[in-house]
């Protein structure tokens, strides 16, 4: 069956144009394919695919990673893709993540202020919003059975051995671009860090097969 693309921003186009898979090693390609090999066997079985994007305070990588793995899903028509995030401790979205996106195209709102507001985050105009805010990975607002646990940073790694529902648990860790935090580096290192997420994610989802 051919693919037929999800219309994106057309800012988000553009980055996406910008991807390059020669950049990821084949070590991380590795690291990499026990994602492809999960979602690949729920797109065969035409099974609902959910994955939980976990990082310790689930205000940075976990967010990257669900905002673009749920873009990736929609630019290569795979369908039944739910993509969510969570923390071992809720805090808040970090700004810089926000204005990070932005910067690569996102139209985001704030649709709750507060210590953790809540975010509208959209990659078309015609696609359901990522909604985005701080919460543990085991919120009402994530699934509870049926989802590959994907741990996006080393704490979390060592932290959850054990993640209830979970069917899969899958390590891929990502540098902390917090370490930049409040330096003349920072928004050069988020950025780096969300293109790094980007390649990544698209690179697996464009090893997908459609059913």
């Amino acid at each position: 069956m051919e693919r037929t693309k999800t219309i994106l921003f057309p800012e988000i186009e553009k980055v996406i144009g910008t991807l390059d898979f020669e950049t990821i090693t084949a070590e991380r390609k590795i690291i990499l394919q026990p994602l492809i090999d999960f979602i690949q066997d729920k797109a065969r079985n035409r099974q609902e695919i959910r994955l939980n994007l976990i990082c310790t305070h689930n205000s940075r990588r976990s967010h990257l990673s669900q905002v673009w793995a749920q873009t990736a899903a929609a630019h290569f028509n795979i369908k039944n893709v739910f993509c969510y995030s969570g923390g071992t401790e809720a805090t808040a979205l970090f700004p810089m993540v926000v204005k990070t996106l932005e910067q690569s195209g996102f139209k985001i709102k704030t649709i709750a202020a507060g210590n953790n507001p809540i975010y509208d985050i959209k990659y078309g105009e015609n696609q359901h919003p990522i909604i985005g805010f701080s919460k543990t990975y085991d919120d009402d607002f994530n699934p509870q059975s049926e989802f590959a646990a994907i741990l996006t940073c080393s704490q979390a790694d060592g932290g959850c051995p054990f993640i209830a529902g979970a069917e899969k648990r899958i390590s891929i860790t990502f540098e902390d671009p917090k370490a930049f935090d409040n330096t003349p580096q920072q928004a050069e290192k988020y950025q780096e860090r969300s293109l790094q997420i980007a390649t990544e994610m698209f690179y697996v989802f464009s090893q997908i097969k459609s059913y």
